[in-house]
């Protein structure tokens, strides 16, 4: 069960808050009725300041009227310390005390005490600055009673026999500096505690923070393993199957032992597929949970891994296709140089980035052309593809190359392009495209696939 909370700070509680006011408002109810039974003969100006008429005497001097002012001054001056609210329970005591002292010249020890609890409340309260500047400017009713005491002048004394609380004025300008002296002591007392509170609270905040943001990164980091895995592994696995159930049917002359073998690493290499697919599939559920956790969100069903083969060099017209149809306007695809066959990384490769190139031109630019350039050298596959559209805005895209990847495929922005040319073996640049426009440039090298040796055929 969560403790009561009051603005954002944490307190014991409300029923210990008001089990303190009223043993402070017991107290001082104590302290008040021992001053009032001592009796001693002293020299005093007033037992009743500023008008306060008496009423019938009692057997020390003091009319009953002023008994009940004074009992009620006291607990105003102490019982509110244990409000919940730190501003209610600081004016109430306050100002309760503040009259006391000048009426009566009477401040208890409890009512000293209440003073200092407020004072050290409403600096930790954590309301801003303008409730520390008002802890601290507690004292200065107190400095001031303390002046103006000093400066007037000292009235005729008498002599008789009176209460133990009535005193000189001397004694309660005694008593005003020192609670002008002790009020801001406590307030700053409040305000170191609470800046302890806070240093606690940002480190713990930056520490959830930094695991987080390590899990964050965890996490990307498996999806880019699944990535890789799904794209090229899995595409070699599914080669290597269809090579050995292919020469186990084309091979002559083999053997029975030969065409059981050939079997066995036809089903050993789909026994791994199946496997690296139920892996990858785990994985895309994380991605999925961290998703959910997220935004709040339903995560939608795990996907199913793909079955056909991966998408290559041939695929690229109908993206193309696909593009022209889905943003109404033009794109071509431009290829120069002798075609051959290349590695199906490779080949993966340039179909992801001009995927996500044409995503980019249609989400960024809507309505430009974009052509899709692909320039066959001996020793390397040049890719351009730009658009004309209004080009990158140098703060977005600078955002866009440092955010990390997120999502699983094909769509990981700037980064993910990158990443993919570096993995086969290429480079890639983006930005801004002579002329006006967006325009990314890749060169990947130009393998050729390898292609495991049938016997009794040329390789």
């Amino acid at each position: 069960m969560r403790e009561p909370r009051i603005r954002g700070r944490a307190l014991p509680g409300p029923l210990l808050g008001l089990a303190l006011g009223a043993v402070l408002g017991l107290a001082s109810v104590i302290e008040l009725a021992a001053r009032l039974t001592g009796t001693s003969t002293v020299h005093v100006a007033s037992t009743v300041h500023s008008g306060v008429a008496a009423g019938s005497a009692t057997h020390t001097g003091v009319g009953v009227v002023t008994v009940l002012l004074m009992c009620a001054f006291c607990l105003l001056a102490t019982v509110p310390a244990g409000l919940p609210r730190p501003v209610v329970a600081t004016v109430t005591v306050c100002l309760a005390s503040v009259l006391s002292l000048i009426l009566f010249g009477l401040v208890t020890g409890a009512g000293a005490g209440a003073l200092l609890i407020v004072a050290y409340r409403l600096a930790r309260s954590g309301q801003g600055s303008a409730a520390r500047v008002a802890a601290v400017a507690l004292a200065l009713p107190f400095l001031v009673i303390a002046v103006a005491l000093a400066a007037a002048p000292k009235p005729e004394a008498v002599v008789g026999t009176v209460s133990g609380l009535a005193g000189t004025s001397g004694d309660t300008r005694v008593l005003a500096v020192l609670l002008a002296s002790a009020i801001p002591v406590a307030a700053l007392a409040g305000m170191a505690q609470r800046a302890r509170e806070e240093s606690r609270t940002h480190s713990a905040v930056r520490e959830l923070i930094g695991q987080q943001w390590a899990e964050h990164l965890a996490r990307g980091e498996r999806a880019r393993i699944a990535r890789e895995l799904h794209d090229v592994v899995a595409h070699h696995i599914s080669v290597i199957a269809v090579q050995a159930e292919t020469a186990r049917l084309t091979s002559p002359g083999l053997t029975e032992a030969g065409a059981q073998r050939f079997a066995a690493i036809g089903d050993t290499a789909r026994a791994g597929l199946t496997e690296m697919r139920r892996l990858l599939g785990v994985l895309h559920e994380d991605a999925a949970a961290t998703a959910e956790e997220r935004d709040g969100a339903p995560a939608p069903p795990p996907r199913l891994a793909d079955r056909h083969p991966q998408p290559g060099l041939p695929q690229l017209g109908g993206l193309v296709d696909e593009a022209r149809d889905a943003s109404g306007s033009a794109a071509r695809l431009i290829i120069s140089g002798p075609v051959t066959r290349l590695d199906p990384g490779v080949e993966l490769a340039v179909y992801r980035i001009v995927q996500e190139a044409l995503t980019n031109a249609r989400r960024h630019a809507p309505g430009a052309a974009v052509d899709v350039e692909l320039r066959y050298a001996p020793d390397a596959l040049r890719l351009r593809v730009r658009d004309n559209g209004p080009g990158p805005a140098p703060a977005a895209l600078q955002a866009a190359l440092q955010t990390a990847p997120q999502t699983a495929l094909p769509t990981h922005g700037l980064l993910g392009m990158r990443e993919r040319a570096t993995a086969a073996g290429g480079s890639l640049t983006t930005g801004e495209a002579p002329g006006g426009g967006f325009c990314v440039e890749a060169e990947l090298p130009a393998k050729a696939p390898e292609v495991m040796t049938v016997p009794g055929r040329a390789s």
